[in-house]
């Protein structure tokens, strides 16, 4: 008897809450009645109620048609979802060792639950005549963009397959499965053994904000009266910005670097070799002669090609920009007199410094006025202007941890529209990073189905009830996670598998990314910009300073992105049986495009959670510089408008982006909103990159 079949007779059904009619405002998860011991019998269920819904389509006498076929497969699996959707909110945002181990035997199962059914030649047949007959079948704009992407779907994971290559494709699938859990378990260990106490001594040169910060992170970690350092990314970096003590700047940059790279037993460097060897063969199997290539095929980019000339295009302006920082910075090194070659623990600190020369700015004195809950009401007004939504604080919607918030969000004529949960703070049983998911999609196949849309975030709390200040990064992420959020909150398709981000991974990230210009706007930030103790609006003076500071240290941002996305591109497109040894590979093409020593990628492979977690951006992390380019562009329509809240671009953003999911091909959709193809110098212009890119 399998550990599933055990938990399943320990917890009968009918004591389940996920197996139950949800009672709750909204049908929202009873989150404080759900137990780990619950997922396992409730996925058994699952699974069976989804392979018998599965097999009813595939043994169904009848003609296929859109209806028993393509519909059918929408209807299914409903609470296989209901239950995922809850497991993975609580596996990556407030885990345990149970649900850890859980996750383990789930990933598994998931795996071979989905095989039979993704290779399943019965269906597949059924699928493919429909497609091959598409235009004979009297099909809405949707109907047939689904029905492309459903038979895109099965083809690609093998459906066509012969029997001995199904069968090697299933277990490639059931591995990487296990290797993608393993991998994002061992980033969280690694994450949540390390920290570092703050003496007295030690805390030179660090604000206010941050001492509270590094008190409340010792308080989450039963520490109490103590003050320390995480490997958040919302604790590092402000750390390097500010810290003065070098040995202690090196100290956390070493260890947030070596994230999975320490020889422990939370070591990723052989699980990446053998992922990759796994990747590649699957790609093999469906005629692909590399992952990058299977891999970019169904996107935007199309092929490894267009992705590197994209990604060459930025590179040379951005290391010719972050190479002439670096001079700078070891002139300040000189100036300081300090005897050593500026490192990369040294870059953050001694930009700032520069920054205060050179725009007599830093992130310290706009801080105070970037509190959590005031970029949040900034994000929410923003969306009233643009879509009509607005936002209403709910206090008895269950949630999975005292610190998240839930609003209601209703619609210009004031009906319910969505839910969005906030879950703001970092803790220990929080995976680092931040992301956007759901609990539920938007979909109208059998009645209106409203969405609950989480976003989660690593914001380090304000001690003894002050605010959480953020950085300007902070309240930039905010902007980008509520972005997308408001690509699931106004998603407004029929069919479940089209809702709101479900569209190609290089499209995913313009909803996202266009939204971040609204938080940097003079007119959002005069008023939502105010000092956390005076209530003072942002002086028109750092506001001004704060504008002209945007575009100071982008050689170093861009440089550390796209070099970890030229190495995901090459991870994925040369042999991998050429790849023995991680970091010697990551050194080789790191020297190749001749990567400044000063400056390490923004994830490391074996941090990068991105790309080996899952393989949702694997080959795709270059994704967020190619929607770059259509955000950077589209936020111009506005800008030519006059008015950041222009109303006939507004509804053009929204109904062509925010509302239609995956409905359409995102070529199109951009095309409606812009009336042209994106001008890719955009993204230059907005960097600031583009006059080094003539000049060079």
């Amino acid at each position: 008897m399998s550990d599933i079949q055990q938990a399943s007779v320990v917890a009968q059904p009918q004591a389940n809450p996920l197996l139950k009619a949800w009672q709750t405002p909204l049908e929202t998860p009873p989150f404080t009645e759900i137990a780990p011991e619950h997922f396992l019998p409730a996925f058994e269920q699952a699974f069976a109620d989804h392979a018998a819904e599965i097999a009813a389509i595939e043994h169904d006498p009848s003609t296929p048609d859109f209806a028993n076929t393509i519909t059918a497969l929408e209807r299914s699996g409903r609470l296989l979802t209901k239950v995922s959707s809850v497991f993975y909110d609580l596996v990556a945002a407030h885990s345990n060792p149970a649900l850890l181990e859980i996750d383990k035997e789930v990933s598994l199962r998931m795996a071979r639950h989905w095989n039979p059914i993704m290779m399943n030649a019965v269906l597949f047949g059924r699928i493919a005549m429909l497609h091959d007959n598409c235009a004979t079948l009297g099909l809405t704009g949707e109907q047939m963009r689904l029905l492309e992407r459903t038979y895109t779907r099965f083809h690609r994971a093998g459906a066509g397959l012969d029997e001995p290559a199904k069968k090697r494709m299933a277990e490639i699938n059931e591995r990487l499965a296990q290797l993608g859990t393993a991998f994002s378990h061992h980033l969280l260990g690694d994450e949540q053994d390390w920290f570092m106490e703050l003496g007295e001594a030690d805390r030179d040169g660090l604000p206010d904000s941050f001492i509270e910060a590094a008190k409340a992170a010792a308080d989450e970690r039963g520490m109490a009266g103590k003050a320390i350092v995480t490997l958040s990314r919302s604790s590092v970096e402000p750390f390097l910005k500010s810290s003065e003590r070098r040995e202690l700047r090196e100290k956390v940059y070493k260890a947030f670097i070596a994230r999975g790279d320490n020889g422990n037993a939370n070591d990723n460097n052989a699980i990446i070799l053998e992922i990759l060897r796994l990747r590649e063969e699957s790609a093999n199997l469906l005629g692909f002669s590399t992952f990058a290539a299977y891999r970019l095929e169904d996107s935007m980019a199309k092929t490894p090609e267009a992705v590197r000339g994209l990604l060459e295009r930025v590179w040379k302006p951005a290391r010719a920009r972050a190479l002439a920082d670096r001079d700078a910075l070891q002139g300040l090194v000189a100036e300081e007199g300090g005897n050593f070659a500026l490192a990369p623990w040294d870059w953050r600190y001694y930009a700032e410094k520069l920054r205060q020369r050179r725009a007599n700015f830093d992130d310290a004195a706009i801080k105070p006025y970037l509190a959590l809950d005031n970029m949040v009401e900034a994000a929410f007004d923003c969306a009233t202007r643009l879509f009509g939504v607005t936002f209403s604080e709910r206090n008895d919607i269950p949630v999975w941890h005292p610190d998240v918030r839930v609003w209601e969000v209703k619609d210009s004529e004031g009906r319910h529209k969505a839910l969005f949960y906030g879950d703001y703070f970092a803790r220990p049983s929080k995976r680092s990073g931040a992301w956007m998911t759901s609990l539920r999609d938007q979909q109208k196949l059998d009645g209106a189905i409203a969405p609950l849309v989480v976003n989660v975030c690593n914001f380090s709390k304000g001690a003894d009830g002050q605010p959480s200040l953020l950085s300007p990064d902070d309240a930039r992420t905010l902007f980008h996670e509520f972005g997308h959020g408001l690509h699931g909150m106004l998603s407004d398709v029929t069919y479940p598998s089209l809702s709101g981000t479900s569209v190609f991974t290089d499209f995913v990230e313009l909803p996202s990314q266009l939204y971040e210009h609204w938080q940097e706007q003079p007119q959002v930030l005069r008023q939502f910009a105010r000092h956390y103790q005076t209530g003072e609006s942002l002086p028109d003076d750092l506001l001004k300073r704060f504008i002209a500071a945007r575009k100071f240290n982008q050689g170093f941002a861009t440089v550390e992105f796209v070099s970890s996305a030229l190495i995901d591109l090459e991870f994925h497109s040369q042999p991998a049986e050429a790849i023995s040894d991680v970091r010697a590979f990551e050194r080789q093409e790191l020297e190749k495009i001749g990567m400044p020593a000063e400056i390490s990628m923004r994830h490391r492979p074996q941090q990068f959670g991105h790309v080996f977690s899952g393989d949702h951006y694997a080959s795709g992390y270059y994704s967020y510089m190619w929607s770059e380019v259509m955000d950077a562009d589209a936020f111009g329509a506005f800008e030519e408008a006059g008015d950041i809240f222009d109303a006939q671009v507004a509804k053009r953003l929204h109904d062509d982006i925010y509302s239609s999911g995956g409905s359409r091909d995102p070529e199109d959709a951009y095309v409606a909103f812009r009336g042209r193809e994106p001008e890719p110098d955009a993204l230059l212009r907005r960097r600031g990159l583009l006059e080094t890119s003539e000049a060079a």
